[in-house]
């Protein structure tokens, strides 16, 4: 009984007659295992391998999605024809996984009775739903000028080191206190080091039982990398469509799941595109992409950072993602140099959300005339590093002024980097960032110090700042007219003396 239950889940036997990397052959006798099924091979069947191409009537290809070492051409292959699957239920809440949907927090694993495979068709376009309603994050930049998109996708664009995870983490510490939903953070290719700093995090602001964490680090295989983005769409259209419950998707870095396509590309032999990417790029992007979609059951909303190569947004990875985005949030380097952050550039990032029809006529109007000024500025800097600013005219110095303090108005101190900064985190209600923004341009702080306005949540703690330096000058006031009072007993002898004195010579 146990050699028949055997030979049922080994369906698919043959031998390995290649290994190039994570890439191997598989060579089968009899019939070829489906495309995107399982082997396994190696020392104690420990490798896992996932079927992508069948070259002829007993050749198969594969990617191997964990080690290849002590691999040797002639193991022995064996598969059950079956793909990834990965568990679904609420179990999954609180906990991290990996790629096949098993647990990597170190933590006893829960019972899952239902599993389902990674790989799924998007809904149908007519179970698809168009949301206006916008997905408020407190930060300020982001609300304002690139509102984000119920249901819809968002990136955040940026070089190495310009805060694209510091703002990804925000915005998970903002989303889960006042996010009814669920929480799905995807690692793809990054540091294991940031997996475990945001897993502590969580833990600790008690947020972690809303949030279902999933990690492909950038130590395991490019076929690791390649599917982990799978697993997670795959636990948040269960919480979409079974629990019916709107799904924040949080994926740090889009890029990483590019380039570990373009890894196993190179490796399978393809002729690479443009720049050495893989010529299916197109393809794959759109397979992960078009399944983040709202239905009438539920919302994913999704926010992705993306990497862009040489800070170059005509790099091929990021040319295709911006075809998929309802809004694009891209980060300056040079922003960021000058310590303005969140260091979004508001000229560069748009949203189709920006609408007066959906934020509202002073929303949109306040949100235009922002960045009008900030063009304009940006347009008289070459005049003002040759010129000098007292060669401007005086609207022209009005803009200035107007553009320096609405730059510093956007920058936000972060909770998460309280521990960096020393400054407490704040987040920002969206009539408080248009009213600020508004009072701005109406020169409302035109005699305010540019520096007042820097790291602050709303206008109101300029006014705070008011009263506590009118309270300051008033004690030390007190204090000064205290110290006359004690000194002016003796001065007043003295004058009477004087006085008397005086008197007494006339």
């Amino acid at each position: 009984m146990a050699d028949q239950e055997k030979a049922s889940t080994e369906r698919y036997t043959g031998t390995l007659s290649a290994v190039r990397s994570t890439v191997v052959d598989i060579h089968c006798p009899g019939l070829l295992p489906p495309l995107y099924s399982i082997v396994r091979t190696g020392p104690e069947m420990a490798t896992v391998v996932e079927v992508i191409d069948h070259i002829d009537d007993h050749l198969a290809r594969g990617i191997a999605l964990t080690t290849t070492a002590g691999l040797a051409k002639g193991d022995r292959v064996v598969g059950d024809g079956r793909p990834i699957e990965v568990p679904i239920g609420k179990e999954l809440l609180g906990r991290m996984f990996n790629v096949f949907g098993e647990v990597i927090d170190r933590r006893d694993p829960p019972d899952f009775d239902t599993y389902r495979s990674i790989h799924q068709q998007p809904i149908e376009l007519a179970d698809r739903v168009v949301s206006d309603e916008i997905f408020l994050t407190g930060i300020k930049s982001i609300d304002l000028l690139v509102p984000i998109e119920r249901g819809g996708k968002t990136g955040l664009f940026g070089g190495a080191g310009v805060g694209k995870t510091v703002i990804i983490t925000e915005l998970i510490h903002n989303m889960v206190l006042k996010h009814e939903g669920v929480s799905i953070f995807c690692g793809i290719g990054e540091r294991c080091r940031e997996g475990e700093e945001l897993y502590r995090e969580m833990a600790e602001a008690d947020v972690l039982k809303n949030t279902v964490m999933v990690f492909g680090q950038m130590n395991e295989s490019p076929g690791s990398r390649f599917r982990v983005g799978m697993t997670a769409l795959t636990m948040a259209e269960y919480f979409r469509d079974d629990l019916e419950q709107d799904v924040l998707l949080l994926v740090d870095n889009i890029f990483r799941f590019i380039q570990a396509g373009m890894e196993l590309s190179g490796l399978m032999g393809r002729l690479p595109s443009r720049l050495g990417y893989q010529p299916t790029m197109g393809t794959e992007l759109a397979a992960l992409e078009e399944r983040i979609a709202s239905s009438r059951k539920g919302a994913i909303t999704s926010i992705q950072a993306v990497y862009v190569p040489a800070d170059d947004l005509t790099d091929p990875a990021a040319v295709h993602t911006f075809s998929h985005l309802s809004g694009s949030i891209v980060l300056s380097r040079k922003m960021a140099s000058e310590g303005l952050y969140p260091a979004i550039d508001p000229l560069q990032s748009r949203s189709m959300m920006l609408n007066a029809r959906i934020v509202g006529e002073r929303h949109y109007s306040v949100a235009r005339e922002v960045r009008k000024t900030l063009a304009d500025y940006e347009d008289l800097k070459d005049i003002i590093a040759m010129l000098g600013l007292e060669e401007l005219s005086r609207e022209d110095r009005r803009t200035v002024n107007r553009a320096r303090r609405l730059e510093r108005f956007l920058t936000q101190p972060f909770y998460t980097t309280e521990h960096f900064t020393g400054m407490e985190g704040r987040q920002v209600e969206l009539e408080e960032a248009v009213a600020g923004c508004e009072r701005i341009l109406n020169d409302e702080f035109s005699e305010v110090g540019e520096s007042r306005l820097y790291m602050i949540g709303s206008v109101d703690d300029i006014e705070s700042d008011r009263d506590k330096d009118k309270e300051g000058r008033g004690q030390k006031r007190k204090r000064g007219d205290a110290a006359g009072e004690g000194n002016g007993g003796a001065g007043k002898k003295e004058d009477d003396g004087s006085g008397e004195n005086s008197a007494a010579a006339e």
